[in-house]
């Protein structure tokens, strides 16, 4: 008896559980928005615009995912009670076998189905990018920078993201100046928005004599791939254009044509560049969308400035804030805004980053 009021405990927690996700997630709204979806592919009038199809599409998977997830945890959990209901009558060891075989299932199914709901931010969806920049410091913060770009990769391939280095300028004896990394994938802005901000390294120098303590720095700004539904008005005379021989890995047409771009909005000084293409003008409209992107997710940031400064909470905003310290000389990492730390270092720094992010998502930042 006791056995079968905690199942019926366990089916009504489920049960209450997916109500509050219907209500989260706008069940009725998004199955409506299918609809009108549908109707927008059978205008022959967006034919010619295969970004619309592709985005209209995009949109459509995405929603009919969250409907069919609910759906499916709506039946599991009708069939669960069918199933207990046998069981009170039959008393089949069997059948109450079944029935929390099927629970644990279904709580799965929730467990994911509210992890995801954490991105609900306008643009989660989309890819995004990376910008990494070195600190002062000169070659240890390269160095550094250069070490964050390979923890960022590894994470991104781990997870399954297809990743494009845009734009990477190599340091003066060792690790990099800058890069800017593309990361193309289910949810890629979303998964990484926590990221941005100043990551502090502490270690002993490879790079002095003395091997001397030495603190880096390398900030990371991500900003997501926007699509064409947003518009960002740039005026033309407000860029600075400046084409520059490649650097880097590129085989025998690097430093041969001066095809890398590098644009400069003068009113913010915001600069993006590309290099990773042969053709001047194909590097000149991928840096010009960056900039689009660049500008459209400094302006959201500022807004967020402006509402926690009428807060009173000026000192706990802002990109540029530090929000991890890798001390590699005691063996130590440490989130600064959740308090957590590990001691796998090494983990971390191959791409182990989940702990961090889906903390720092579950709180909200």
């Amino acid at each position: 008896m006791f056995e079968i009021n905690f199942i019926r405990n366990k089916i009504k927690n489920l049960d209450e559980r997916t109500k509050i996700l219907e209500k989260i997630l706008k069940y009725n709204t998004i199955k409506e928005r299918v609809i009108e979806l549908n109707c927008e592919l059978e205008n022959p009038k967006i034919w010619n615009n295969s970004q619309l199809i592709k985005n209209i599409n995009q949109e459509s998977f995405r929603l009919k995912r969250t409907i069919n997830s609910i759906k499916e945890i709506k039946k599991n959990i009708k069939e669960i009670i069918h199933f207990l209901h046998l069981n009170v009558i039959k008393s089949n060891k069997n059948i109450l076998y079944d029935i929390k075989k099927e629970l644990q299932i279904t709580e799965k199914k929730i467990n994911m189905l509210e992890f995801y709901r954490m991105f609900s931010k306008k643009h989660d969806h989309l890819n995004c990018y990376i910008d990494l920049q070195a600190g002062s410091g000169g070659t240890e913060a390269q160095d550094w920078a250069k070490m964050l770009l390979r923890m960022y990769l590894k994470w991104s391939n781990e997870k399954g993201f297809k990743t494009n280095i845009i734009e990477e300028s190599e340091g003066d004896i060792a690790g990099i100046k800058s890069a800017t990394i593309k990361i193309s994938g289910e949810y890629a802005f979303g998964w990484l928005r926590t990221e941005n901000g100043i990551h502090r390294l502490v270690r002993k120098s490879p790079f002095n004599a003395n091997n001397r303590r030495h603190t880096s720095f390398c900030s990371a700004f991500i900003y997501p791939d926007i699509d064409h539904t947003v518009c960002v008005n740039i005026n033309t005379v407000d860029l600075r254009i400046d084409v520059y021989r490649a650097s880097g890995a590129g085989g025998q047409h690097v430093n041969r044509t001066e095809s890398a771009v590098r644009i400069t909005h003068l009113p913010t000084g915001v600069t993006t560049q590309c290099q990773n293409d042969r053709s001047q003008h194909k590097n000149k409209e991928q840096a010009m969308k960056q900039m689009q992107a660049k500008l459209y997710q400094l302006e959201i940031q500022k807004k967020k400035i402006e509402k926690k400064e009428l807060n009173g909470n000026k000192s706990d905003i802002g990109w540029g804030q530090q929000i991890r310290s890798y001390i590699l000389d005691d063996s130590r990492i440490k989130d600064i805004r959740t308090g957590i730390e590990t001691r796998d270092v090494q983990s971390v720094l191959n791409g182990k980053l989940d702990q961090f992010i889906t903390t720092n998502l579950k709180l909200g930042f």
